[in-house]
């Protein structure tokens, strides 16, 4: 069913970097937007710009090297190769702790954490870090058959851990990756023994609808909000991923508008009035981001995640893992305790903050290194 992890060097093609300019050059671009802001998307000048960067001062090799450097390895499980980091700390008592990414994430996301968690200070709980690439995301193997919804990617990880020597760990995730981390305990046999969420996914509860706080109220407006203006990618991807794969995978100007557009969204980046994606998180990052889905070539089995998960009948299982939750003002998904707590019904942390947005580990490392830490303590 398994064997021995190998290590796995990335060395992207010189001619796909060259190649990559060379469409960026001869873009067919469209008229620009009939409005002042990003209610249409993407604005064409702040498009252009970054498209400029991206085929000029930015440099993938730096990426490349950095994750080279981590020492990126690859494990077969069933028919599944899973590209992951191994990320040992020197400290005695470092915990196992999984970091599951989503979409459109990459392990690229959990750079600023690493040492973060791995080293710390003096008197902190530090880590060994598991950082798995999901089936279909960046250097994972994509799946040649139906089937890899979150389920199957929760018992992938959980037997990605137990075959690297950690038969019980902890676990944190946002995006999909906080989907994957809410399905662990729910695995026969899992080796988790808590999990720590940034995005629970639950529903309100219908006896709090008459008396709802400012907190509820703002959860159900920020649904309602997502669904009028963010939700038209995933609807696209949930229903017909291979479609929008072809533009994708094709164009990288499609590419990077599909992506950028998440960052400006679903990021708490407006600096006096002024809201851009790298005010929230820096060009490079971005750009290292979409470059690693557009070498990977990964639009299309990233997208499919989507429509193999997307299950709005089926009921939401009980969690009963001690759990733990961080809620950043800018999560496209929100909700209060005491819904969280209808399904999640060991939660042993629960902390809202004041900054920071959909990815928590990009814009407020420090902050959530602490919240992580915070909460595996309260479990003891």
């Amino acid at each position: 069913m398994t064997n021995t992890p190998k290590s796995l060097r990335i060395d992207i093609a010189e001619s796909d970097i060259q190649d990559l300019k060379t469409r960026l050059n001869n873009t067919r671009w469209p008229e620009a937007e009939l409005v002042d802001d990003w209610s249409q998307g993407v604005p064409l000048g702040y498009l252009k710009g970054l498209a400029n960067d991206w085929g000029s001062s930015y440099d993938w090799r730096t990426c490349e090297d950095w994750i080279n450097k981590q020492g990126l390895q690859t494990l077969t499980i069933g028919s599944q190769d899973i590209a992951f980091l191994h990320i040992r700390s020197d400290k005695p008592d470092a915990k196992p702790l999984l970091l599951s990414h989503g979409w459109p994430g990459s392990i690229l996301e959990f750079k600023e954490l690493i040492p973060r968690l791995s080293e710390g200070n003096d008197g902190e709980q530090s880590f060994h870090l598991v950082i798995p690439c999901l089936p279909g995301f960046g250097f994972s193997g994509k799946p040649t058959q139906t089937g890899t919804g979150v389920a199957a990617i929760a018992y992938l990880f959980d037997q990605l851990m137990k075959v690297i020597g950690y038969t019980e760990y902890y676990a944190h995730g946002g995006d999909w990756g906080s989907i994957i981390t809410q399905t662990l305990p729910l695995i026969p046999g899992t080796g988790v023994k808590g999990i720590h969420i940034t995005m629970p996914v639950v529903q309100p509860d219908p006896e709090t609808m008459n008396d709802l706080t400012q907190e509820e109220q703002d959860a159900l407006a920020a649904g309602a909000h997502y669904m009028r203006w963010d939700s038209g990618y995933s609807t696209q991807q949930a229903s017909r991923p291979q479609t929008i794969g072809y533009a994708l995978t094709d164009s990288p100007i499609g590419q990077l508008a599909w992506i950028a557009e998440k960052f400006w969204s679903w990021t708490d980046c407006e600096r006096g009035g002024v809201s851009l994606p790298e005010h929230a998180v820096d060009r490079t990052t971005i750009l290292d981001t979409v470059s690693l889905y557009w070498y990977t070539a990964t639009a299309a089995s990233s997208a499919r995640l989507y429509w193999e998960s997307f299950h709005p009948t089926e009921e939401l299982p009980i969690v009963t893992t001690p759990t733990g939750v961080s809620l950043f003002p800018k999560e496209i998904f929100k909700a209060s305790q005491r819904w969280v707590e209808q399904r999640f019904v060991n939660v042993k942390y629960w902390n809202s903050l004041h900054a920071g947005g959909h990815f928590a580990a990009l814009e407020q490392p420090d902050t959530l290194a602490r919240e992580i830490r915070a909460c595996i303590a309260s479990f003891n």
